[in-house]
């Protein structure tokens, strides 16, 4: 199941009771390629990750590094190089940014591995406004910094894979901007990034790769370039609203 892919998933499943979420989905993602996942609020793009994750109970194989993953807890994951940027962020807010980004490295820290200085330096070269507010709590960063705290953090544990959750979410339009020429400029570095996103335009445009995904099931995938020509992706997610951003 590994044809040299990061992350191969295949039929999975994600039930809430007699609700199924998510229904046979599948995707993969190659080293050092941007993937995306677009679709409707509500369409099972969180729950999808979720389930990658180990967050939540599902059905169904992920393969990670070319190995299925029985053992589907999310310590063992993030120790085998998965990382997410939840939706929510979920930083420390009384925290400084710097303690909040010596946390996404504690997981090599206990394993042995005293890199966390390396790896800072790289996370404040790839965010200098993070190195300028490295002693503020990050509670009082703008929801862009605090966005790229969140990403900075998930860089510190040194992921093969990164999955981003709904990074644009709540953003204003020049700053939804930056961040995805940071996406962009994150490849560069080597990890793959799994990308579930509402902005298809943004994603369409940052990504090799997309999935559409609608009431749970994965209805199109392609090239980026083919999806963002397709005319039901074009009515349904890069019309008139879309072009705001």
């Amino acid at each position: 199941m590994n044809n040299g892919n990061i992350l191969e998933v295949r039929d999975l499943c994600v039930s809430y009771g007699k609700v199924e979420a998510l229904h046979h989905a599948h995707l993969q993602v190659a080293p050092g390629r941007i993937v995306t996942v677009i679709g409707p609020n509500g369409a099972g793009k969180t729950t999808m990750l979720s389930a990658i994750m180990g967050l939540l109970p599902a059905k169904g194989e992920v393969a990670f590094m070319g190995e299925v993953q029985r053992n589907m807890e999310v310590e063992h994951l993030v120790a085998q190089g998965m990382g997410l940027v939840p939706e929510k962020r979920e930083l420390f807010g009384e925290m400084s940014v710097e303690d909040n980004l010596l946390l996404g490295a504690f997981q090599r820290y206990r394993a042995g591995e005293r890199d966390h200085d390396r790896t800072m330096a790289e996370v404040f070269k790839l965010f200098p406004r993070l190195k300028e507010r490295r002693a503020q709590a990050a509670g009082t960063l703008s929801g862009g910094e605090r966005q790229m705290l969140a990403v900075g953090r998930a860089l510190m544990a040194r992921p093969r894979l990164l999955m981003l959750d709904e990074p644009s979410l709540g953003l204003a339009p020049l700053i939804v901007r930056e961040i995805f020429h940071i996406i962009a400029d994150l490849k560069k570095t080597g990890v793959a990034i799994l990308l579930v996103e509402q902005n298809a335009r943004a994603a369409l445009q940052v990504a090799d790769y997309g999935y559409v995904l609608e009431t749970g099931t994965i209805v199109l995938e392609g090239p980026s370039r083919e999806l963002a020509d397709n005319p039901r992706v074009v009515e349904s997610y890069l019309g008139l609203g879309g072009k705001r951003d």
